[in-house]
């Protein structure tokens, strides 16, 4: 699949997605790299943000099978991937398979269970598979986890390790929409007369995976290899970094960069594709320094400062 067919089946989605998300095209776009890049993203919002309707719209466009596991203090590991289950009447096990063997996983209000719960998902988040009593299981494809996390309840949440975050491609934040954006979702939903949001399929499976190919089609300049370089490494050296991004994160901003590109209709990233992305992809891999929150400094903000001045290489 050439860049220009991609572009096309790519603006279909967008396009049918934007019929349930209103005003937010954008944040769209990244998703939709996400998803063709293989990676996984991590929601944090406000309540009421439609992000659990932005995932199930992905879902319904492409044609995929969407679950949803609302994560509580109680849910065990075994909630998630599922475990062996007696039948008393043949006397055997059976395998009562999880939330998690889907292609749309959203994870909602992930922070709320401890570590031990969180932690079921990181092996299908890298490896795309299971383990359920010592015996593996694929999962997908496709496969993608879309979590969500409220910024602002501290109080009875488990906060996500840097080993996980590490895992989710993008941190994105929906926000909130403009006034006439508002009014709109009112009329809306006034038109249709009913909550549910019923999409039409624009993809085959077989064009998803023709999509995620083409990802690997697109080309990198030298030039701009280097300039991702520059900008990974410059978060090590920041003065109000801790810990900076590591060669995972460079990896994924590449990649981000890639599908990106190819979301535009390009089959070769130019440096504005490293831009869109990067706060998206590196703000959350980056450990800040004690007390740099009291000086009003966020990740995405030192991810934009190191942008404004990492030299833009020119492509000719």
């Amino acid at each position: 699949m050439d860049a220009s067919e991609a572009h096309r089946l790519c603006k279909a989605v967008i396009d049918e997605v934007s019929k349930a998300i209103v005003g937010k095209r954008e944040v769209i776009k990244k998703v939709l790299a996400a998803f063709l890049a293989g990676g996984h993203i991590l929601f944090e919002d406000f309540p009421g943000m439609a992000k659990t309707l932005l995932a199930k719209s992905f879902a319904q466009t492409m044609g995929l099978e969407f679950r949803r596991v609302q994560f509580t203090p109680d849910l065990l590991p075994a909630d998630i991937i599922g475990t062996y289950v007696y039948n008393q009447k043949t006397g055997e096990f059976y395998l009562r398979r999880g939330p998690i063997f889907t292609n749309v996983l959203l994870a909602d209000e992930i922070n709320r269970s401890p570590p031990r719960t969180q932690s079921a998902l990181l092996e299908a988040m890298m490896e795309r598979q299971a383990t359920i009593e010592g015996q593996t299981f694929p999962l997908g494809p496709p496969f993608i986890v879309m979590a969500t996390q409220n910024p602002i309840e501290l109080e009875g949440v488990y906060p996500l390790p840097e080993a996980q975050l590490d895992r989710f491609m993008m941190r994105l934040s929906i926000g909130y929409p403009e006034p006439m954006e508002e009014k709109e979702i009112i009329d809306r939903r006034e038109s249709r007369r009913s909550e549910a949001v019923t999409l039409s399929q624009v993809l085959s499976r077989e064009q998803i995976f023709e999509m995620q190919r083409a990802v690997e089609d697109v080309t990198t300049h030298d030039d701009v290899k280097a300039y991702i370089v520059e900008i990974t490494r410059a978060t090590r050296n920041h003065p109000h970094v801790e810990l900076g991004v590591s060669p995972r994160g460079t990896l994924m901003l590449w990649q981000a960069s890639r599908a990106y590109a190819l979301v535009n209709g390009r089959d070769y990233v130019i440096p504005d594709d490293v831009k869109a992305v990067a706060p998206n992809v590196l703000a959350h891999r980056m450990i800040l320094k004690t007390g740099t929150w009291l000086q009003g400094l966020k990740a995405e903000r030192i991810v934009e400062e190191i942008l404004s001045r990492v030299p833009v290489p020119r492509i000719a």
